[in-house]
């Protein structure tokens, strides 16, 4: 758990998204995720998770429906939202708390 607490204490935003390989919606955004990854460079992190990799911390943050996608910045979550989103709105978002 202290990982992620690393993970989450920068001071750019970050984007969590948790998924399985096994879930189509999840693997559906990996390209999304990509183009959010790409358009945003250095000014914000895009980190994915895999909830059967990390049954514990998905569990603790109640991560029931995939995906569930997370902005963290200083370490506070700002934004959750479970289900697929489009790249657009993701980078509106992460400019938001730029």
């Amino acid at each position: 758990m202290s990982k992620f607490g690393e993970l989450v204490d920068l001071k750019i935003p970050v984007l969590l998204d948790f998924y399985t390989e096994w879930n189509e919606a999840s693997v559906a955004m990996h390209p999304v995720l990509r183009d959010v990854a790409a358009a945003m460079g250095d000014k914000a992190k895009v980190i994915k998770i895999d909830v059967d990799k990390n049954s514990q911390l998905a569990e603790a943050l109640r991560v029931k429906g995939l995906p569930t996608l997370m902005i963290y910045k200083s370490g506070e979550m700002k934004w959750r939202h479970s289900g697929e989103q489009d790249a657009n709105t993701l980078i509106g978002l992460l400019k938001e708390h730029l």
